[in-house]
């Protein structure tokens, strides 16, 4: 875990004690702070008595606190902490400021955070595979992975300091004041989780936090290809470097299996430029956008029969998501190739934004709560089975698909009508096709 003398001697409280909050107490108790800890659970708040005092923050005088550290699911609009918090002076952050905190007491090291509405977790995975493949020490958190403050300090090598990629939600970025990040990303902005901010703009301000935060040597990489995120370019104090979708030859693009459509193009284009700012060598870069691995459930290819790719994109569980993935395989000599799976518990009534793509499907297949309600939007379009069952699903198209073909489980939905969650799902529709021999 990282210890840091930058927390001896103070007191922090920490409400949540899951995966980030449980690192947080590991830390905050090494670096010889005094830590009161709080969760709803018991069995939570038994495996911290040893390191923490037990108490609610919401039941004690916090005058004199350093912090209060919560769980970015903590809706701070709503939740009584952030008042009680603003009533007794105390700050409320949460792990990434801790880590921000700690940094001058790190080696040295430099850190990459990005942040956007969609593609975060595929960028944060393939700038830290880079970094790995170009021989840099590398360490992997924020909303993806391990708690940073879990994991080991980085120490340089012969290739020069230790990197940290971040992925950082609108959540986390709201709860961190001083994380000067030496690369800070930005993909792309639409809107979402509006039920923790003052509209859209609210949501875009948090966003555009993160680049408030840089000094000036540092630098901004911002992807263009939407309105809001030009704006905040504008408005960019470090050294910017924008990038596009388009800025993608697609013939370059072929040639990486896992980084496949317009969304992946992208993540790409500012995942090259990430490396130009820490001066990887494009030697280095481009060979490694051959080798990334996809993460699971997201464009995963989990496996080919008879000529068939099956394609996991699980992790899509709305129609804006799903649209990309479509794209990725457009049709060849006028035939269309993909076997698209498609249904679960609907976010939304209608399929409009993955329309543009319709003429990419060879046959859709409907399953879960939404699976009539599609089926009967998509007959005009395709051919359609209402399949109901995911594994139905996926025996039915492997009956009719064609060598070159692909299968492509991108739900548009979210999936707790059959399913646990959308791993739950993806690894559901992986097991169909291992079945499949």
């Amino acid at each position: 875990m990282i210890v840091s003398e930058a927390f001896a001697g103070k007191t922090y409280a920490v409400l949540g004690l899951a995966r980030s909050g449980l690192a947080t107490v590991e830390t905050l108790a090494a670096s010889g702070a005094r830590v009161v800890a709080w969760d709803a659970r018991e069995e939570a708040r038994e495996a911290v008595r040893d390191k923490a005092e037990l108490a609610d923050p919401l039941e004690i005088d916090l005058t004199g606190f350093d912090g209060i550290v919560v769980s970015p699911g903590v809706p701070l609009n709503r939740h009584p902490i952030a008042q009680k918090a603003r009533a007794a002076g105390v700050p409320i952050i949460g792990d990434i400021e801790l880590f921000a905190l700690a940094r001058p007491t790190l080696p040295p090291h430099k850190v990459v955070g990005i942040t956007g509405t969609n593609g975060k977790s595929t960028t944060t995975a393939l700038i830290h595979h880079i970094v790995e493949q170009a021989g840099f020490p590398a360490r992997m958190g924020g909303n993806i992975g391990l708690p940073i403050l879990g994991q080991e300090p980085l120490e340089p090598n012969l290739k020069g300091v230790g990197i940290y990629v971040l992925e950082l939600s609108s959540y986390q970025i709201d709860l961190t004041h001083s994380l000067d990040c030496d690369v800070a990303v930005l993909l792309n902005i639409t809107p979402d989780h509006l039920d923790r901010y003052d509209g859209f703009p609210g949501y875009v301000a948090s966003k555009a936090r993160l680049f408030a935060m840089q000094t000036p040597g540092h630098a901004a990489v911002i992807a263009t290809d939407d309105e809001p995120s030009l704006g905040i370019a504008a408005k960019a104090v470090a050294q910017l470097r924008t990038v596009s979708a388009a800025n993608i030859l697609p013939m370059e693009q072929a040639t990486w299996p896992a980084l496949q459509g317009p969304h992946n193009a992208q993540n790409v284009a500012v995942a090259i430029a990430v490396a130009d700012a820490l001066d990887i060598s494009r030697d280095d870069t481009l060979p490694a956008l051959a080798t990334y691995a996809s993460l699971p459930h997201r464009m995963q290819r989990v496996g080919e029969v008879g000529g068939v790719l099956y394609v996991n994109d699980s992790k899509a569980t709305n129609p804006a998501s799903t649209a990309p993935a479509l794209a990725a395989y457009p049709a060849v000599g006028g035939r269309p190739r993909i076997h698209w799976i498609v249904g679960g518990l609907a976010k939304t009534d209608n399929l409009d934004e993955c329309a543009p793509q319709f003429g990419n499907i060879k046959h859709a297949y409907t399953i879960g709560e939404a699976g009539h309600m599609f089926a009967d939007i998509l007959r005009p379009h395709m051919p359609v089975d209402d399949s109901e069952m995911l594994l139905t699903a996926v025996r039915r198209a492997a009956r009719v698909a064609e060598p070159g073909d692909i299968v492509l489980l991108s739900p548009a939905c979210a999936s707790f009508d059959q399913f646990r969650d959308f791993e739950a799902r993806g690894d559901a529709f992986a097991a169909a096709v291992a079945a499949l021999g």
